[in-house]
């Protein structure tokens, strides 16, 4: 039910659409729904994380580097870095936290 209610609000938002699908005392599993164009602003993460692609491209930002992420791919996001994820094509994310 979680990633439908995602699919439906993002259909209306002008903004990436996170919603927690698990979490526990020390980690957290997030689903983010990006359309097409959306970006997820700067920000840091303040414990490792990991983002994985379930559905589309996105790109992960980070200073001047950019890794294009597909379908099924993934990459550990260092702590306290700062980035950002641009979608390119309407994408659904995991972003595992601790």
């Amino acid at each position: 039910m979680l990633i439908k209610e995602i699919l439906t609000e993002i259909e209306t938002s002008t903004h990436p659409v996170a919603k927690a699908l698990h979490k526990g005392e020390h980690f957290k599993v997030l689903v983010i729904g990006f359309k097409n164009g959306m970006v997820l602003k700067e920000h840091k993460a303040h414990m490792p994380s990991k983002l994985t692609v379930m559905d589309g491209t996105v790109e992960y930002r980070q200073g001047e580097e950019i890794v294009v992420l597909n379908k099924y791919d993934s990459l550990d996001i260092p702590v306290d870095e700062v980035h950002s994820v641009l979608a390119t094509v309407d994408s659904m994310c995991l972003l595992t936290q601790g």
